[in-house]
Parts: C-alpha cells; structure tokens; sequence
C-alpha cells in the first residue's frame, strides 16, 4: 500500500471534514477527525482487527497545529481549527475524578540535545496539553527509544512497552518526537460472571469458526436500531461503573453484512443519535471476551517550520493501541507518536461474529477509543 498517498488523503479528507462538519460542537469534532482515520485504515485492513484512539489522533495533530507553519499551518489549522480550542476542555472534564473509572492522558515532546524551540511553541503546548520537553540524544537511537518507550510504559500503566523502534528514528535528522499517550480502566456496571463464560462459536471475517470464551449475562441494557442505506444494524451500551464512559457494540443485523458496509456511516452524530433513541431491555448478552494489540503506521507527508529557519516536517505518525475486555471491565491505552525530521433489540443480542466498538466519554460524545474485531 502507498502510505504517502493514503496519508495525502487523509489529510484532505479530515479538511473536508471540519468545513462539512463546522456546526458541530467542538468535542465531538475532535472525535470526528480520528475516526475518519480509522475509516482509512480499516478500508486498507477490511478483515483486521484494528483499534485506534480518535482522542490521540486529535491531540497529536493539535501539538503540531500550535507548531505548523506556512503551508502545514493553513492545512492544520483549516482541519483543527474547530478543535484545537476544545482539546484542554476535553481533557480536563476526560480525567476528573467524577469520572470513577480511570482515565489518564498525557503529552511529551522529545527534542534533540541542543535543539532551540520557539518559546510560544513551547509556552502554548504546556497550556494547552500539559506537554512536556524532554531532552534525548537521537544520535544514539536505541537510548533515545528507551528514554521514549519507557515514558510511555509509564504513561500506560505497562499496557504499551513500545511505541518508537530505532529503525524509526533517523539519527542525524530526527529533532522532535511528540507522543500521546491515553489510559483507561473502567469495571462493568453490570459485571460478568466468570463461572457463565463458556467457549462459543465465533463467525470470523475470513469465513472460519473459532471456539472463543465468551461472557454472559442476563441483565438490563440500552439497545437501538440503525438503518443506513436500508443496512440494518443493532446497538447496545454497556456502561462502566462510573456511568460517565460506556463501550457501544454495533453489530449487522444480517450475518452476511460486512463491517465494511456500515462503518463509512458512523461519525460523532451517528453516535449521538443512538444515544438518544436507545431504550432499555432485558437481553441476554453474549459479547466477544477479546485482547487486541494494533499498530498503525501513518506515513504524513508535509512540510513545517517549527523552530526558526530550520524546517522540519513529518515523517511519520505512529498509533499502537492495546485493549482488553474481561468479566471485570475493559483496559485500553493508546500511545501515537508524531516524528519529525529535518525536512430493534432481539432478546438476545449475540456478539459472535465481526463487530465494531466504541469507548466513548458521555459528557462530551468524545471518542477515547474506537475498533472492528473481524476475528480472535
């Protein structure tokens, strides 16, 4: 696949994006960005399992739009003009304490030993994002991995060991590293009995059955019904203890509806307005007990002025997310990197085949994650 030309278009369709979608208020826009992301990568990855973080998708560009300039800095700030204002906001009312599950989000910049930033870049991103600098020697690229990585250990509870490799890093070139990383651990409101998780047939994407285990429960959830293009699907809500953050499950009505088929129709609204017509039921549900790691590898190309005369641009983005999903509750941590260089609810509701998930904060519609599962 060419990432320069997939990334080129994803740039322009995130513009298109915003202009088309400018009405909408700025915490779901933020979501929206990293969400047609995701459209992208999935429609090069139709039968993966991916999951990616539409809210570090957001922030990452929104550290590089406080840097942009010239070309870049028109492109970005058109595309996040919207929702650069929103991201401190969001992040703050994401990680309050009202929350009860447990949500950390943290920002760092990398920069060369030596390397002089513009003090409004740096100024606006500690404001802003709570970013910090930190100083590494990327002449030696495997102590500059460590310095990173381990940072992001850190920032994940453990969940993410590694987010940047040496080869990624280009010794003599490479100035700045910005990284995002997002943690979250929420329990079931209604928790799952482990003794009920049995082994049940799944009917992955690549035409296969797999024997899984699979959770259990008879209980009370929030379910809908969508009809895009006449493509029936249901919904169902599952909250996490604190009621603030819930995990939405989409799945086909038909089993001969691929994911591909529904996923171009979902944004930010799609998702509100399933909020608002769910109803509750009693159903016994059966979801998909999973652990999924994804790496997604953007390649951007375009240029910026970050410091002073010396240019840089972007030569890529790195996303690596990990989730888990237990009788307990659900772990997600996301981590993405930005390197720059020099230049109707049936009564039982059955998740055992291909599905796409959301994690979503309800106070502001953000996305924290968002992923398909095609298989074990």
């Amino acid at each position: 696949m060419n990432w320069h030309f997939s990334l080129l278009f994803v740039l322009g369709t995130l513009m298109s994006v915003c202009s088309q979608f400018s009405f909408y208020p700025l915490e779901e826009l933020s979501s929206d960005v990293g969400i047609q992301v995701f459209n992208q990568i999935v429609k090069a990855k139709p039968q993966d399992n991916v999951v990616v973080s539409p809210h570090g998708i957001a922030s990452v560009l929104g550290v590089l739009q406080l840097g942009a300039d010239g070309k870049t800095k028109k492109q970005l700030t058109t595309m996040m003009r919207y929702i650069g204002k929103a991201l401190k906001k969001i992040n703050r009312l994401i990680v309050s304490k009202k929350n009860k599950d447990i949500v950390t989000i943290a920002n760092a910049v990398f920069a060369k030993s030596g390397f002089k930033m513009e003090v409004p870049f740096v100024t606006r991103n500690k404001e802003v994002f709570q970013c910090s600098v930190k100083s590494v020697d990327f002449e030696d690229p495997n102590a500059a991995c460590d310095s990173i990585n381990q940072w992001v250990k850190n920032e994940t509870r453990g969940m993410i060991d590694q987010v940047v490799a040496p080869d990624d890093i280009e010794g003599s070139l490479t100035r700045l590293v910005l990284v995002n990383a997002v943690y979250f651990k929420g329990l079931w409101k209604s928790r799952f009995r482990p003794e009920n998780t049995k082994k049940r047939p799944f009917y992955g994407a690549d035409g296969k059955t797999y024997q899984v285990p699979m959770l259990s429960q008879l209980s009370i959830f929030r379910c809908t019904t969508s009809t895009p293009n006449e493509l029936w699907y249901n919904i169902i809500e599952l909250p996490y203890h604190g009621e603030m953050i819930s995990m939405l499950i989409a799945l086909p009505t038909e089993s001969t509806t691929p994911l591909s088929a529904i996923i171009p129709h979902i944004s930010t609204k799609t998702i509100g307005s399933w909020m608002t017509t769910m109803v509750a039921k009693r159903v016994c549900l059966v979801p998909k007990y999973f652990r999924i790691l994804s790496v997604s590898l953007l390649k951007v190309l375009f240029s910026l002025g970050l410091a002073g005369a010396e240019g840089l641009h972007v030569s890529n983005v790195l996303q690596k997310t990990k989730i888990e999903v237990s009788e307990d509750g659900t772990k997600a941590s996301a981590a993405t990197t930005a390197i720059l260089i020099a230049r109707s609810s049936p009564p039982w509701f059955i998740v055992d085949r291909p599905f796409v998930f959301f994690i979503r904060h309800n106070p502001t519609g953000t996305i924290l994650f968002m992923g398909q599962i095609n298989k074990p």
